[in-house]
């Protein structure tokens, strides 16, 4: 608490300013800007003792208001105003008692405090000391019950479920976001480290990382599920309706982090992704569609770096050595200068020369020289659309390119290696430093030509300096969620950024809780949020929540094959509790993973409409008895976060359980022997086969140093092995590892078990059918 007393003690100040200056610093734990410090010294004379009192001049009180540093600082938990009792010193009362924030204005004096203390609204106002300490003093007295803590940390909006409210775009609509300033300003951010995107969405800045340093992080639980159907199993909705429960009925501080979707599922057969029922991110149209830009810059970066690989190739094949160098190192001013990136492969090559002029023949040679192997070349262009006709083209085919064409195809923006990156990096140092690394072919000699060989590692950087800031939402029931990144589960890993996480833990405190959702089963993005996002980040993990349906476990015990698009059969919305037992082996295999990293498992019975009491109590009985924590049913689709409050009362008693996080797998190891540790502990596989394409890779990788790299399956999501006719639990088989590849930026190998499509393609009848937009109200109608 800061008490700023207002009195005339500019004749008796005697201590210089800058060591004024050094001792508030000291006092608030962070530098002051340079502006506000000069507004302090221009209009105010003040001491500080170790209470942290500040005493302001009367004679200047007129012409200023309290700094946003006080106001803003979250360290500063409220302000006293102390006005003077003598009529000596004309001042604007009103004017200084507004200058404080109403929910740091302890004395409740500010207009709005006193107007909600009149008309009896005691929810979010501070009440005067003397009438507050009455209150205080009658709640010890144990006479009434009728108070409860409140964080603070967020206003949550009242819910109102409406069962005619069957579409998602209608109950999205039904619910008014706060205006996004609001929230950030709820849960502790800064004015200036949020950039607004409109009424609804906004990015924070990374400093605030550093602002919070000391900050302890808050809990950590990530949302995982079963083995699931085509139709996924609810971990997004899952994910939003325990933030709700955690934030608006434990009132504990939550935050949600999830993926950015893509816009081909949108328009294709998926459809919008933002949770779904009463537990989704509002706007739905801002989450699915554009957001802020990021996949777009990803697709600009990513695209660049395609143009330069064929650019490079023809002016290489089409060019002298001098000619080349003449080009690259241009005379300016009558000399000629090596750029940066220019300097920096220079270094790579051995070559400690800073002159151009200095360089011989065959240091020229092979300084301009990346002799790319057009057949080696594993980068390829993007589109956020779903476009099969794109997965192999010709390019190169016009007459200005010489001859120079060859096959090669596109991939949606979210399998760019760019992606995972965003999604992987803790800094914009760092994500510069991956950007430079990622390596797009092999040369003739078998040496890996990156994009700093290239030259556009650094405009990659500039393309990408907004894309890296989170992107902060907010679900129905008004609870803050950072919609960041979202890289494909299969050829990537599958999860929300590093560093929406890292800031969501760091403003939610060391009670609250920071809930992310893992992509796919947990044999798959699980694996990779531990194996890879884990130990890139140095997070560690409080609760594993493992999202289980009847509707999957039934098909697991044998139920009929269950189809995007098609009526549910007969065996899936009537009760059959064999059917339902038998394919909880799957849900038991996925507890057991979980544990193999030493953290608490708590199993999300997503309930449908169809599911029957027995069935759901039959699945908790059996995940508790196969070593979950917990087990409990879930409504949070029909009901809001009040449907999954006992989850989230099972994961804050989970969170508190000692855990003993471990990864799977050393690094260092051997590449086959990691491929295999994945294959056997997690899929149940008896041993895996490389294929004559993935040994090779296996030797050029080492070759190349990438054999310390994470593992990062691509594989099926639909069954345990590689095989997605296989359901439940499958035993007896050899995993069969096709290719292997290198996604050095972000830091893995990937290998390939069977074909993993990487764009897909448009149904008979795409979603895009039925979405259209009202040029009357400017609503967007279809979206799901």
């Amino acid at each position: 608490l800061i008490s700023v007393v207002y009195d005339a003690l500019s004749n008796t100040c005697t201590s210089s300013l800058e060591n004024l200056k050094s001792v508030w610093e000291k006092d608030l734990g962070h530098g002051i800007d340079h502006a506000d410090w000069s507004a302090v010294c221009n209009n105010l004379y003040f001491k500080c003792t170790s209470l942290g009192v500040h005493k302001l001049n009367y004679t200047l009180i007129n012409r200023i208001c309290l700094t946003p540093l006080l106001n803003e600082d979250s360290k500063i938990h409220g302000l006293i105003v102390q006005l003077p009792l003598d009529s000596v010193h004309t001042i604007n009362t009103e004017r200084i008692i507004n200058s404080v924030a109403p929910e740091k204005d302890v004395d409740g004096l500010t207009s709005i405090n006193a107007g909600k203390l009149a008309r009896g609204d005691l929810g979010d106002c501070f009440i005067p000391c003397t009438p507050n300490g009455c209150m205080e003093l009658i709640k010890q007295t144990g006479e009434t019950n009728t108070s409860r803590f409140r964080s603070g940390f967020c206003h949550c909006n009242s819910l109102f479920v409406h069962f005619s409210l069957y579409s998602d775009v209608t109950i999205s609509r039904s619910c008014v976001p706060k205006p996004i300033e609001c929230l950030a300003k709820e849960v502790g951010l800064f004015s200036d480290e949020v950039e607004l995107y409109g009424r609804t969405k906004a990015k924070v800045q990374l400093k605030t990382i550093d602002r919070l340093q000391a900050q302890p992080d808050g809990k950590y639980v990530v949302v995982t599920g079963i083995t699931p159907t085509p139709l996924g199993e609810g971990k997004s909705t899952t994910t939003v309706g325990l933030v709700q429960a955690l934030g608006a009925h434990l009132k504990l501080n939550a935050f949600a982090c999830v993926r950015q979707p893509s816009q081909g599922p949108t328009f294709g057969i998926k459809g919008g992704a933002a949770g779904g029922g009463y537990s989704q991110v509002i706007p739905m149209e801002e989450f699915n569609l554009h957001l802020t830009g990021d996949i777009h810059a990803i697709t600009a970066a990513n695209n660049l770096v395609a143009a330069a690989i064929d650019a490079r190739m023809f002016h290489e094949a089409t060019q002298s050595d001098k000619a080349l160098f003449n080009r690259l190192v241009p005379l300016t001013e009558g000399q000629r200068k090596f750029s940066p990136v220019q300097i920096s492969r220079l270094e790579k090559l051995g070559i400690k020369k800073t002159d151009p002029s200095m360089l011989t023949e065959e240091e020229i040679t092979r300084f301009v020289r990346l002799d790319i192997d057009p057949e080696s070349i594993t980068w390829q262009r993007v589109l956020d659309t779903n476009d099969r006709f794109l997965r192999k083209i010709t390019i190169g085919q016009s007459p200005t390119e010489k001859g120079f064409t060859r096959t090669a195809q596109f991939d949606i923006t979210v399998a760019s290696e760019i992606m995972a990156v965003l999604a992987l990096t803790t800094s914009l140092a760092d994500m510069k430093e991956r950007l430079a690394k990622m390596v797009v072919a092999t040369s003739r000699s078998g040496q890996p030509v990156t994009t700093e060989d290239l030259g556009v590692c650094g405009a990659l950087t500039v393309l990408m300096r907004d894309a890296i800031k989170p992107n902060l939402m907010q679900t129905l029931e008004g609870n803050p969620v950072f919609v960041h990144a979202g890289p494909f589960a299969n050829i990537a890993h599958g999860n929300s950024s590093i560093l929406a996480d890292k800031i969501a833990l760091k403003l939610v405190g060391p009670q609250g809780f920071v809930v992310t959702e893992a992509g796919f089963g947990a044999d798959i993005g699980m694996e990779k949020f531990f194996n890879i996002k884990c130990r890139n980040s140095g997070l560690k993990p409080h609760v594993v929540v493992l999202v289980a349906t009847v509707r999957a476990l039934k098909m697991h015990g044998g139920g009929p094959t269950v189809t995007a698009g098609t009526p549910l059969a007969k065996e899936y919305i009537e009760e059959n509790l064999v059917l339902l037992e038998a394919g909880c082996s799957n849900m038991r295999k996925q507890v057991e993973n979980a544990q193999l990293f030493g953290v608490p498992v708590v199993v999300a019975v997503n309930a449908f409409k169809t599911d029957t009491k027995a069935e759901l109590d039959l699945i908790c009985k059996l995940a508790k008895e196969a070593g979950a924590f917990d087990a409990v049913h879930c409504s949070h689709w029909a009901d809001g976060g009040a449907g999954a409050a006992d989850l989230a009362r099972a994961v804050q008693k989970a969170a508190d359980l000692p855990n003993s996080f471990k990864f799977l797998y050393d690094v260092e190891l051997p590449i086959v022997d990691k491929i295999r540790i994945i294959a056997q502990k997690i899929y149940g596989a008896d041993d895996i086969e490389l294929l004559p394409e993935a040994q090779h890779k296996v030797e050029l990788y080492s070759k190349q140093g990438f054999a310390s790299l994470p593992i990062c399956m691509a594989k099926t999501h639909l069954s345990l092995s590689h095989d997605a006719e296989k359901k439940g639990v499958p035993t007896g088989f050899v995993l069969p590892i096709r290719d292997i590849r290198a996604s050095v930026g972000a830091g893995f190998l990937y290998p390939l078990v069977g074909t993993m499509p990487t764009i897909p393609g448009l149904p008979t009848r795409p979603c895009f059918y039925d979405i259209d937009l009202d040029t009357e109200s400017g609503e967007v109608h279809g979206l799901f």
